[in-house]
């Protein structure tokens, strides 16, 4: 399946929907990067896209060093996810950085770290997640090492490049592209079973003899 056609199929749902359909599956957490929020600009929005990858260091740290800005790895209808060294108190992702990838046509940015400079992300409506806030830049506490490599969240979910990322006000989820399909199916199939048991449930019928007869 094509990109393309597997972020049309997933814009139907919902990170919850996407969510339960990879705990059938039995992917890692169901996909779940648990703890990571909406911060900008909320108001029901949604972004689906392959990630980008970015794996920041401390700034003092051996390795690699981008030849580019991190920032400039940005592409259109990307999202690019960034994972920053745990328990660091500043932010790695700022208003300029937004402002570029918005330039560069990305979907948003979804950071295991920290993020600041909240209201000029909202101003310019462009959707950033992250898992808190910081006064401080990045400055003298990070870098970024490498781009578009394998990055692991948490036991044996990993993001990958090019693994689709979803994220909306209820989180957000990491879908490999060799599921989309049956995650769609599996949406499309519980979706269903929702919309008949709102009607139940709204025509008063209980709540546990409903479930069990339309949730088998």
């Amino acid at each position: 399946m094509s990109i393309s056609r597997a972020l049309q199929g997933l814009k139907r749902f919902t990170t919850c929907d996407i969510g339960d359909a990879l705990v059938k599956l039995k992917h890692p957490y169901g996909g779940f990067l648990d703890g990571l929020q909406m911060y900008s600009p909320g108001n029901g929005t949604s972004i689906y896209g392959p990630a980008i990858t970015v794996k920041m260091v401390e700034t003092k740290s051996p390795g690699p060093t981008p030849a580019q800005h991190f920032a400039d790895a940005n592409e259109a209808g990307h999202i690019m996810y960034i994972q920053q060294p745990k328990g660091l108190p500043s932010a790695c992702w700022g208003g300029l950085m937004s402002t570029r990838a918005q330039k560069l046509e990305s979907q948003g940015v979804v950071i295991d770290g920290r993020m600041r400079d909240v209201q000029e992300h909202r101003e310019m409506q462009f959707p950033v997640f992250a898992r808190g806030t910081s006064v401080l830049g990045s400055n003298t506490f990070t870098r970024a090492s490498e781009i578009n490599v394998p990055l692991q969240f948490k036991g044996d979910l990993w993001v990958y490049p090019d693994d689709i990322l979803v994220g909306d006000e209820n989180g957000v989820v990491v879908v490999p592209p060799p599921l989309v399909q049956q995650v769609v199916e599996l949406c499309q199939e519980r979706w269903e079973i929702d919309e008949k048991t709102m009607a139940a449930l709204k025509a008063g019928e209980p709540m546990g003899p409903t479930i069990q007869r339309l949730r088998k």
